[in-house]
């Protein structure tokens, strides 16, 4: 019930829509996406390039779909219904649109931290290994030099890859970018969909194209403010916290061996949800939910990177994205909310540090 003198939003009713999905009769409202209509359906389409936090670039190409009397497959996850629109998900033309993108990405990115991607190469048949082996890794640095226009011949014996070294340039989280599929969502969460910090852009043309700051500087001189909404949006694991980085090449990571706990953000009254990722005791990263009104997955850089103070503990060692300290199990933070988060911080600190330079020099305070 509305209490007395309330404001009520009043929106006005959009007309539904009907149209025919795999041979079902399906009503939605206008300006819904095939996307969404197919998954209030129960029916799964595989994704990448998709949140529906950001606007849709219909980057990767596999959502597409078969509509009747259209020449081309479309994007499900931009293309809107429309009255006796006919959609077929699952068509030949429509598998063998998916095999071709998912053999080609396979071949030449690292999908071995992307979920789903193992199952979609075995449901669609795929067999990347028939364009030849991967291409050795690149040196670093030299996919960032490449300039558009200027191409080596390709060697015909190997498969070309974007391959090359992870970049560690900061202590709170890396780029390993064989791993990118430029699906364009961390440009998008850096720039005027939320963060506005433009910090990152796509540089280079065809297959030289990559994820890079202004003039390929590393991240302590680029405009990057360290809010990691970024590795939020990244779909294959290519953006990573520097704690489950180090974690998995420990092989200690254990996602089945984790809980997650929910708590409010203590750094300031905005009232940020906070997704504490706990394993052995520690926590291991900060997310937080996209269907959360107040950030819709977005943090800044306390929240997502400020909450080393809760394991600060004297005598404990420090590494890399992890400040001193013994572990403290998430929920003993989190129990009281903020409150109980707050008084980890009057105790121990606020827990903001500084970001060090890649060349070892002094760090500066951390933008907050």
């Amino acid at each position: 019930m509305t209490a007395p003198g309330a404001l009520v939003q009043l929106t006005p009713p959009r007309r539904s829509v009907e149209c025919q999905i795999d041979g079902e009769t399906v009503s939605a409202p206008e300006g819904t996406t095939i996307l969404d209509a197919c998954r209030k359906k129960g029916k799964d389409l595989p994704t990448l390039c998709y949140l529906e936090t950001l606007h849709p670039v219909n980057a990767c190409r596999v959502c597409v779909v078969e509509v009747e009397n259209s020449r081309v497959l479309v994007p499900s996850c931009s293309r809107k219904v429309e009255p006796g629109m006919v959609v077929h998900t699952d068509t030949p033309r429509v598998r063998h649109s998916r095999k071709m993108v998912l053999e080609l990405l396979a071949s030449s990115v690292d999908l071995s931290t992307t979920p789903h991607a193992t199952e979609w190469l075995a449901d669609y048949a795929c067999h990347p290994e028939r364009f030849g082996p991967p291409a050795p890794a690149a040196a670093a640095g030299v996919r960032d030099a490449a300039q558009a226009g200027h191409h080596a011949a390709p060697d015909p014996d190997y498969a070309a890859t974007v391959h090359q070294p992870t970049k560690v340039d900061n202590n709170l989280y890396i780029r390993d970018y064989g791993k990118c599929i430029l699906c364009y969502k961390c440009v998008e969460a850096c720039g005027t969909d939320y963060q506005n910090t433009f910090a990152i852009a796509v540089a280079g043309r065809g297959f030289d194209a990559r994820i890079s700051t202004e003039f390929s500087v590393p991240l302590p001189g680029s405009a990057c403010v360290y809010c990691g909404n970024c590795i939020a949006v990244c779909p294959t694991g290519a953006l990573m916290f520097s704690s489950e980085h180090d974690l998995r090449a420990a092989g200690t990571w254990d996602e089945s061996r984790q809980s997650v706990v929910d708590t409010i953000c203590p750094y300031c009254g905005v009232g940020c949800t906070l997704s504490l990722h706990v394993q052995d005791n520690a926590i291991v990263k900060v997310t937080s939910p996209f269907d959360v009104s107040i950030t819709r997955g977005n943090l800044c850089i306390k929240g997502r990177f400020g909450w080393q103070y809760v394991q600060e503990r004297p005598g404990a060692g420090t590494g890399r994205g992890q400040m001193k300290g013994a572990p403290l199990a998430a929920s003993e933070a989190a129990a009281d909310g903020p409150g109980g988060a707050g008084r980890q911080q009057q105790q121990h600190g606020n827990g903001r540090g500084s970001v060090p330079r890649d060349d070892g020099a002094p760090g500066t305070r951390a933008p907050g």
